[in-house]
C-alpha cells in the first residue's frame, strides 16, 4: 500500500514516520511550505512537491493534514485519482470531499501531536468514517495496525469528542501554562508541578473526574479563593479563576 500525506504539521509528521514504523508505505509528502515537506520527506526518505499538481496519482490512500480552513481549499487542486481520500479533522464532515473523489472517507485520531515529541499510538482511538463501506475494511486494517484501537463514528459524534477533546486537552494545557507563568514570576520552574499534573492525570482512571476534584473550589473556601484572586494580577486571569471556581462548585453540587 502506497500513501501520500497532504500536510506536514505535527499530525502529519507523527502519525506517517509511525505508519512506516509498523511497515506501511509512504510514497509522498505534499506541504506548501518547502522546508516542511523536505523536513518530512527526509526522515521518510521518500519524495516530496509544494506543487499540488504534482501530486501522485497511483497511491492507495490519501491523507488530507490540514487546518480546518485550509482543506476546503486544498482539496479541488488535487488531480482525481482512484485512491481513497481521507482528512484527519475533529470537525470537519465528511462532505468536504463531495465532488472531488469517489472514495474519501476520515482518519481522526484521538491523540495530541508535536514534532518534537515521538507520540507511541498504542491504545489510542481512531475514529473512522467512509462514504463507500467497502473502504472501511482498509481503514480499518490501518488503524489497528498503528493503535490497537479502530472505531466506526459519524461525523456529528466525531464533532463532540473534537469538542470534549479541546476541553481535555488544549484548555488543559493552557492551565499548564498559566501554573507555569505563576511559577516563572517568582523563579521557580512549572516542572515542580509535573508530579501532581502525573497524579492528577492518572487517578481519573480509576475514579469519575467529578470524584477525583479537589481543591479550594470543590468546598467553596472562599477565603482561599479571595486570596488567589488578589495574587493575579491580570484581570482575564482572575476571570478564569472565578469562571472555573464557579463551574467547579456548581458541578459538585449538582452531584450531591
Amino acid at each position: 500500500m502506497k500513501i501520500v500525506f497532504i500536510g506536514a504539521g505535527n499530525l502529519a509528521t507523527c502519525v506517517s514516520i509511525e505508519m512506516q514504523r509498523v511497515g506501511m508505505t509512504i510514497g509522498q509528502i505534499y506541504s506548501r511550505t518547502r522546508d516542511h515537506a523536505e523536513s518530512l520527506a527526509r526522515k521518510l526518505n521518500c519524495p516530496w512537491t509544494t506543487n499540488l499538481s504534482e501530486i501522485i496519482t497511483d497511491a492507495d490512500l490519501y491523507i488530507f493534514s490540514l487546518k480546518d480552513i485550509v482543506l476546503p481549499e486544498v482539496i479541488p487542486y488535487v488531480k482525481p485519482n482512484d485512491g481513497l481520500w481521507v482528512h484527519t479533522a475533529g470537525s470537519v464532515p465528511i462532505q468536504v470531499f463531495e465532488g472531488h473523489a469517489r472514495r474519501y472517507g476520515v482518519f481522526y485520531p484521538l491523540q495530541t501531536f508535536t514534532k518534537k515529541r515521538k507520540v507511541l499510538l498504542d491504545g489510542t482511538p481512531i475514529f473512522l468514517e467512509v462514504n463507500n463501506p467497502d473502504d472501511m475494511k482498509m481503514l480499518k486494517k490501518i488503524a489497528i495496525a498503528l493503535s490497537g484501537n479502530a472505531q466506526e463514528i459519524d461525523s456529528k459524534k466525531r464533532e463532540r469528542i473534537h469538542l470534549a477533546a479541546v476541553f481535555a486537552c488544549n484548555f488543559a494545557n493552557h492551565m499548564y501554562v498559566l501554573a507555569g507563568r505563576i511559577l516563572e514570576e517568582q523563579g521557580l520552574s512549572y516542572q515542580l508541578l509535573l508530579p501532581l499534573i502525573t497524579e492528577t492525570a492518572a487517578k481519573i482512571g480509576d475514579v469519575s473526574p467529578s470524584e477525583a476534584q479537589t481543591g479550594p473550589a470543590s468546598r467553596f473556601d472562599k477565603i482561599v479563593m479571595d486570596k488567589h484572586l488578589t495574587l493575579l494580577p491580570e484581570p482575564t486571569i482572575q476571570t478564569i479563576y472565578r469562571l472555573l471556581s464557579q463551574s467547579i462548585y456548581s458541578e459538585k453540587m449538582q452531584n450531591e
